[in-house]
C-alpha cells in the first residue's frame, strides 16, 4: 500500500492536500466525496453527467489517457479546458501523486 497525496483547489482558490491509500480501488471522485467535497456525481461514476469535472493544474501529463466515454462527456461542457478530466474516471494511483486538481462544479462551497 502506498499513500497518494494530491492537492484540491476549490472555486475560491483555497487549497487542501488529501492523502488516500492506493489499495482501496477508489476513484478521485470517491476520494473527493469521502473528503467532504460537495461533488454531485449524479451518475455514480459512469462518465454520464460530468458533475465531477475537474481541471488538472499540475500533473496532467502523468494521468492515464482519456477514454471515449469520458471524452464524449467532456466535449459537452461549456467550461471545458485542455486540462479537463472527470474525477470518476481517475483511479487513485501513483499517477495522481503530487497532482493539483481544481473543482469546476459550482456546488462546492466547502474546503
Amino acid at each position: 500500500m502506498n499513500i497518494i497525496a494530491f492537492t484540491v483547489e476549490n472555486k475560491h482558490g483555497e487549497r487542501k492536500e488529501i492523502e488516500i491509500p492506493d489499495d482501496m480501488g477508489l476513484s478521485l471522485m470517491e476520494a473527493l466525496k469521502a473528503s467532504e467535497y460537495n461533488i454531485l456525481a449524479t451518475c455514480g461514476g459512469m462518465a454520464l453527467c460530468a458533475t465531477c469535472h475537474v481541471q488538472v493544474l499540475q500533473g496532467f501529463d502523468n494521468l492515464p489517457a482519456i477514454g471515449d466515454a469520458e471524452y464524449d462527456m467532456l466535449d459537452t461542457l461549456p467550461d471545458l479546458t485542455p486540462e479537463s478530466r472527470l474525477a470518476c474516471q481517475l483511479k487513485i494511483s501513483e499517477e495522481l501523486n503530487g497532482a493539483v486538481f481544481r473543482l469546476m462544479d459550482e456546488s462546492d462551497d466547502e474546503l
